[in-house]
């Protein structure tokens, strides 16, 4: 069995009422990347946030900030977001991402590309009600394939976010036409909450990963929105997929109120009762081909 490694979804844009260790500012985000890479995290995937509101901050400078901080402390791999559905216009999503991999010093390895255009629409069955009535996340195909050949030709990789079967084949057609180059990676996407996508179960993940290349050509690792991923852990290693969790899709309560370290340290356990190797940063480096 090939090692698995563990991305840490820092804090998305999730507030702190139920759990208050998710990091907003940039010395919480730098000290918690560290306590992240120390329990056994390689991929650190983080938004910038207002440090008094939490409010979405996407500006170079703060996302850089935080690169250069955890750089100066450790060597995971890095991976800011493009502010998905705060920011409307594809290509602005990606201008500070792209300000950010003009500089080496500041450039990330991974840059996330969502792939399709979704409703944002969580579900509370509880009231009945949807948390996003209004909201839908948009981008075109032709921008999808523009982003994808910028953050390329930046320097960086990008992370196929994969929501739907369509997604999937999205990422299988996009190594077709080369616009992306083997290994990619995609990030199955469950939620039990959001009703665009697959559930956080045994059969949503096997709905979206039946359709990922089977000729070694994509990595994927799995996230739970909205739920607990450990349950899904085992069935996630056993078919070569990777972990992904973190404050900003859960708060974890199970676990009493932790951290996000606290977290990876609860996935690294998942890992050895699978009988698997965690992946060190310098493995997971050569499983996404990032030289």
């Amino acid at each position: 069995m090939s090692p698995v490694f563990i991305e840490v979804r820092a804090n998305e844009y999730t507030g702190r009422e139920a759990n208050p260790n998710v990091p907003w500012s940039i010395d919480e985000l730098i000290a918690d990347a560290v306590a992240c890479a120390e329990a056994g995290a390689s991929v650190y995937h983080f938004h910038g946030r207002d440090p008094a509101t939490g409010a979405p901050v996407w500006d170079a400078d703060t996302l850089g900030s935080v690169v250069t901080g955890v750089r100066a402390a450790c060597d995971l791999i890095l991976m800011p977001t493009l502010g998905a559905s705060t920011v409307p216009d594809p290509h602005a999503r990606l201008a500070p991402v792209l300000e950010l991999a003009a500089d080496p010093a500041t450039r990330p390895e991974l840059a996330p590309i969502d792939l399709g255009s979704f409703n944002i629409d969580p579900f509370d069955p509880a009231t009945g009600e949807f948390g996003n009535p209004d909201i839908v996340y948009v981008t075109p195909l032709r921008a999808l394939r523009e982003m994808v050949a910028d953050v390329a030709e930046a320097g960086m990789k990008p992370m196929g976010a994969l929501w739907t079967v369509g997604s999937v084949r999205l990422l299988s057609a996009f190594l077709d036409t080369g616009d992306m180059v083997a290994p990619a990676y995609g990030e199955v996407t469950l939620s039990d909450s959001w009703l665009s996508g697959h559930p956080a179960t045994v059969d949503g993940l096997d709905a979206m990963t039946r359709f990922l290349p089977d000729d070694g050509r994509a990595v994927w690792g799995c996230l739970a929105y909205g739920a607990d991923l450990r349950p899904l852990a085992p069935e996630v290693i056993s078919r070569g997929g990777h972990l992904i969790a973190g404050l900003g899709d859960y708060p974890y309560l199970e676990l009493g109120t932790p951290t996000n370290a606290d977290i990876v340290a609860a996935l690294a356990g998942c890992i050895a009762e699978a009988g698997a190797e965690l992946a060190t940063v310098e493995q997971t480096r050569a499983i996404l081909g990032l030289g």
